[in-house]
């Protein structure tokens, strides 16, 4: 089977976000499949010469927008056994960022529809072009305009994936024209959006079927609160729409073979996994005890990640003997307040406000509870690599926290972590002091719920196999 993965970042050598680890870990995973998978991405300023360096050019062609007549130039580099193909324009991607430019809709236009031609320049013919998120939502739309008049693409289906709906791509209706499609595109049943087009909708309505990151989260989004506006089209498409929970690369995130943390451990000796959380109250500076019960957040601090909630019931919460670690950046509002709490109580909280992918490291092996209270969680990685590591989740039921953690039962002794179901700060307090309760009172209990949480299975094999499945359903369609 062909696939052609279209991307707006990758790791390792682009990331904004959870859409990067996607890119990077399951294109890896289909390969090892069998899976014919290629990934295209643009050739960003800022992908660095360590990948720039073993790049080879295969070719160059040209995308008519309106009247411009834009370079695209293919580079391609083969990584971790898989193919990437990056399209090359100095004008839209030599600068500083992804993404948050005035002419986001002309860039991202041009880059999909150069994703579209791409298989034609290469002679690559894709069973399925798989786009994400609303950098390559055009795509879909391409290639049903692009198949009432070329038969090489009369046999190719599309799958669109959502990563976050929040982000939909809406620009002003004057960008049809640039795409080179005509009026009658412009109608609430198609990218029609407001005043506006939709690329996010285009990708929902022109895609043979597409899918969220995790099954609650496709439940959840045909419904106004989490909707985003687009909840009545969801749902008319809904016979087209699957949920697909994602995974995490258990070679990187793997505690036995860690090289950043301070002590590998593995579900057999979790004993040793303490001497990280002194290592990283050390780093810290916050008093260093073995006996403390460590909550840590490694996150962007934006409201869609309940920190509201946090703000309200912090001060009642660090009255506990407890000790708090956050790490990344965000709204200044919530940078703000980590750095009152800080100030407040020194012994108890340490707040970083930037973001380090070693310190992420060692805040999963060193913490003993990881906090996502969020208010809406497409799927999450943070609960995932948080359970490899032995450090129990706190979520709310939102998304894929409620695909992914099992909460704790005090009657069974199950569980992968502790949850809460309404965005209200005070259950949040009493979800927390639960999970503290069991850390201090019953140690033994404690331990069988760590193990259970690195016990889970949730690299990308399990995924790669329903997206595998997805992808026959969508060849025979």
């Amino acid at each position: 089977m062909n696939i052609l993965f279209l991307t707006g970042e990758a790791v390792p050598f682009i990331k904004t976000g959870g859409l990067a680890d996607v890119a990077g870990a399951l294109p890896k995973e289909l390969v090892k499949k069998g899976v014919d998978c290629r990934v295209v991405l643009p050739l960003y300023g800022e992908i660095t010469d360590e990948y720039r360096s073993k790049m080879e050019k295969l070719t160059e062609f040209y995308v008519d927008l309106d009247r411009k007549h834009q370079y695209a130039g293919v580079y391609q580099l083969k990584w971790d056994g898989v193919t990437f193909y990056f399209i090359d324009n100095l004008e839209y991607f030599d600068r500083k960022g992804c993404y948050g430019f005035d002419d986001d809709a002309e860039r991202f236009i041009f880059f999909s529809k150069a994703c579209t031609l791409l298989g034609k320049e290469i002679n690559f013919h894709p069973d399925i072009i798989h786009s994400n998120d609303w950098h390559t939502a055009m795509v879909n739309v391409f290639v049903n305009d692009f198949r009432r008049g070329d038969a090489y693409y009369e046999d190719v289906r599309t799958l669109f994936t959502i990563h976050n709906l929040k982000y939909q791509g809406v620009f002003d209706a004057e960008n049809l024209r640039l795409a080179g499609l005509d009026g009658s595109y412009f109608n609430e049943n198609d990218l029609k959006f407001y005043d506006a087009i939709n690329f996010m909708k285009g990708g929902i309505i022109h895609s043979t079927a597409f899918n969220t990151v995790s099954e609650n989260y496709a439940r959840e989004i045909q419904y106004p609160f989490y909707g985003e506006g687009l909840d009545g089209i969801i749902r008319k498409y809904s016979y087209k729409l699957t949920g697909i929970v994602n995974g995490i690369d258990f070679d990187i995130w793997n505690p036995s073979t860690d090289g950043v943390i301070s002590q590998n451990y593995d579900i057999g000796s979790i004993n040793d996994k303490v001497k990280n959380k002194l290592d990283l109250q050390k780093m810290y500076g916050l008093p260093e005890r073995e006996d403390v019960p460590l909550i840590g957040i490694c996150s962007r601090l934006t409201e869609m990640k309940g920190l509201d909630l946090v703000r309200y019931i912090m001060d009642e919460l660090l009255q506990e003997d407890v000790q708090f670690v956050v790490l990344g950046t965000g709204d200044y509002t919530y940078e703000e307040m980590f750095k009152y709490f800080e100030w407040k109580y020194p012994d108890k909280l340490a707040a970083r406000i930037y973001y380090s992918g070693d310190e992420s490291h060692k805040i999963y092996a060193g913490s003993d509870f990881y906090l996502m209270p969020s208010v809406s969680e497409p799927c999450g990685i943070s609960q995932l690599i948080a359970m490899r590591y032995g450090s129990l989740p706190i979520v709310r039921e939102a998304g894929g926290l409620k695909d992914t953690v099992i909460a704790y039962n005090e009657y069974t002794g199950e569980g992968t972590g502790f949850s809460f179901a309404n965005i209200n700060a005070h259950e949040l307090l009493f979800c927390i002091k639960d999970a503290l309760k069991i850390y201090k009172e019953d140690k033994e209990e404690f331990k069988k719920l760590v193990a259970n949480a690195m016990g889970q299975n949730n690299d990308w094999e399990k995924s790669c196999e329903k997206y595998l499945n997805l992808y026959d359903e969508i060849k025979a369609n």
